[in-house]
């Protein structure tokens, strides 16, 4: 038997992640009663199942692949990873799985925690089954923010129901490091996976259907990443796709390939991209469809639903799937939110804190393999894809005096591009080890727009990777 109860808040949020922690905390501390409702664990996939446990898995691997290859260093560096400590930092990282913390730090920012699966029943409306089976009915006097964030998209695979394949939660959180590993994409969790458990100890196959890694990056950067993932010992082939798989009694995966080539696996991998966690959430009662990316404007409220009251932050939008871009969504969601509620008249300039137009104009991503890649802006291809003239400004990292401190062996490039009318830079691309510490100025200078004449006077220490903004720029100069 089920009881009711009716509850209204100011706000109410839908997913416990990054993204709607972000948006709950902004508007409880503006002094809107603030509820927040989690199915799963609070601190979302980022915490438990992405960026944290998979940075804890790479980093090791990534440490070693750079001290190895420094002068004086014990060699003993080179040696297999001790899995064990590994693993153990890795639950760490992930809290064990266990989100008391987070729940702590809801209750100290004064956001009440309803925990069971929420969905929309109307006009700021939303029912929650609890886990004990109750409905709880929650009323929102201003607004509901959908931050349902996205799941692991499997193909449309005969069997896959029985094949118990690996999504990028499994492979973040498995126990033990499997010995033979198929990788099925060539995006950022495909190739982050298969260099975080190639230097675990197992071996890795990586299969692409695309010409090479990385596709949606500039070709240099999966070219790298491939050639280190070989020199690791990972097979990776291209032009390849899974066309049929099953798991035989004895727990082996087998698999047949788009080329009629066999292979067997103790686990396979699918990081076939992602898709929304939209489908039971009740669209369909204000007007949208369950299963679709939730479209919205630069306020982050949802498009086609009468009025200002609904809202959608993180990957659930598909406007930037990434934990920092949700973040910032999360930002500007709860100060539209705010704004509204007390009256406030909103700020439409691309620069307030009420406009997201850092999702199409500098979206910054690393992908933490061996070397780093570190890209922002736009890349030649989506340059030519759109007809948008650029200029093409590269540089050899190798070549700086801060690169080869760092190994001795480094290889790497760099490369931004020049709007050739406003002459400011609208894209980079890095990739080699330790770029990511690139990006930041690199996303600064797109999203500020400074001029290409004023960075000759943004001053690289000597001797630093960072230099290389120097050397482009002296490069444009001599071209």
């Amino acid at each position: 038997m089920t009881t009711e109860n009716i509850q209204t808040y100011d706000v109410i949020v839908i997913g416990a992640g990054p993204v709607g922690e972000n948006v709950a905390d902004r508007t409880s501390a503006a002094g809107l009663s603030t509820v927040i409702v989690e199915s799963e664990l609070v601190g979302g996939e980022c915490s438990y199942w992405a960026c944290e446990p998979s940075k804890a898995l790479l980093r090791p691997a990534l440490m070693r692949a750079d001290a190895t290859h420094v002068p004086g260093i014990d060699p003993a560096v080179g040696n297999p990873l001790d899995v064990e400590a590994v693993l153990a930092h890795r639950d760490r990282m992930s809290a064990h799985w266990k989100d008391d913390g987070q729940v702590a730090w809801l209750k100290s920012a004064g956001i009440d925690l309803l925990r069971g699966h929420g969905r929309l029943t109307g006009e700021r409306a939303v029912s929650v089954r609890t886990p004990s089976g109750d409905t709880v009915r929650l009323r929102a006097r201003h607004a509901v923010a959908l931050s349902t964030g996205s799941r692991a998209a499997l193909p449309p695979l005969a069997g896959i129901e029985n094949l118990r394949p690996w999504t990028s939660r499994e492979a973040t959180s498995a126990s033990t490091p499997p010995g033979r590993l198929v990788v099925v994409g060539a995006g950022v969790v495909g190739v982050e996976m298969a260099t975080a458990w190639q230097a675990l100890g197992s071996q890795v196959t990586l299969l692409a259907r695309t010409d090479g890694l990385l596709p949606r990056m500039e070709p240099f950067a999966g070219e790298l990443v491939t050639e280190r993932l070989r020199e690791a010992g990972a097979d990776v082939r291209f032009g390849v796709s899974v066309v049929a798989a099953e798991r035989a009694a004895d727990g082996e995966v087998r698999i047949t390939l788009s080329d009629g080539g066999q292979l067997t696996a103790d686990e396979i991998l699918f990081a076939t991209g992602r898709a929304p966690r939209s489908e039971e959430i009740g669209l369909e009662t204000v007007g949208l469809t369950p299963g679709d990316w939730i479209a919205t404007d630069d306020s982050l409220t949802v498009t086609g639903v009468p009025g200002d009251w609904l809202y959608a932050a993180g990957d659930v939008n598909g406007r930037a799937l990434f934990t920092h871009q949700g973040k910032y969504q999360a930002r500007i969601a709860g100060a539209v939110i705010v704004a509204r509620a007390f009256g406030e008249r909103l700020d439409t300039d691309r620069w307030s804190p009420h406009s997201a137009t850092a999702d199409g104009e500098a979206v910054p991503g690393v992908v933490f393999t061996d070397p780093e890649v570190a890209s922002v802006g736009l890349t030649t291809i989506e340059a030519a894809r759109t007809g948008r003239a650029v200029e093409v400004v590269d540089h050899d990292l190798a070549r700086l005096a801060g690169a080869l401190q760092y190994r001795p062996d480094y290889r790497g490039k760099a490369r931004i591009l020049i709007d050739p009318d406003r002459r400011v830079v609208v894209g980079a691309t890095f990739a080699g080890p330790g770029v990511s510490e690139l990006l930041y100025s690199a996303t600064v200078a797109i999203t500020a727009e400074v001029p290409v004449e004023r960075l000759w006077h943004a001053v690289p220490a000597f001797p630093t990777i960072s230099e290389v903004w120097l050397r482009m720029l002296e490069t444009r100069r001599d071209s």
